[in-house]
């Protein structure tokens, strides 16, 4: 029965992915748009260090973003605190778009001292971009980052 739940998600797995990686483009070109972030990192942005590697390697360049935001660690609690269609998670890559800030949820426990060895900076947050209308996901980022571009896809 497994098997055949499967099979069924892989019919529509290719439409799924060009709306995971068109969706997560557009945000991820807001986001460093935004005053209240200090940096982005998206395969398909100019500004991302690998980015011509990524073009070689990638027709299309996912769902995942990751950014640091101005303000640190309360910034990043302040930010899920205000998001209404976003929601948060520990596990990403999902149909809904999901965010987890990991100095606040599953790096917790670590001291300050082992977020900056493993590189996991307070302001730290991942953004799992889901199927929802990119304009929507758009909007709930633009109530939560108070200082980010309120603008549509089109």
């Amino acid at each position: 029965m497994n098997l055949l739940f499967l099979l069924r998600g892989l019919k529509t797995l290719e439409l799924r992915m060009d709306r995971h990686c068109s969706s997560a483009a557009t945000v991820a070109l807001m986001l460093e748009e935004s005053s209240a972030v200090e940096k982005v990192w998206y395969p398909g942005l100019e500004s991302f260090e690998q980015h011509d590697l990524a073009q070689q390697q990638m027709s299309q360049f996912g769902g995942m973003i990751a950014f640091e935001l101005t303000g640190g660690k309360q910034a990043g609690i302040d930010m899920m605190n205000r998001l209404v269609l976003i929601s948060r998670a520990v596990s990403l890559g999902d149909a809904e778009t999901l965010v987890q800030h990991p100095a606040n949820m599953t790096h917790s426990t670590y001291s300050s001292e082992e977020l900056a060895e493993h590189g996991i900076r307070d302001c730290f947050v991942r953004l799992s971009i889901g199927l929802e209308g990119v304009d929507d996901i758009l909007a709930d980022l633009a109530q939560a980052l108070p200082q980010m571009p309120i603008r549509t896809a089109a």
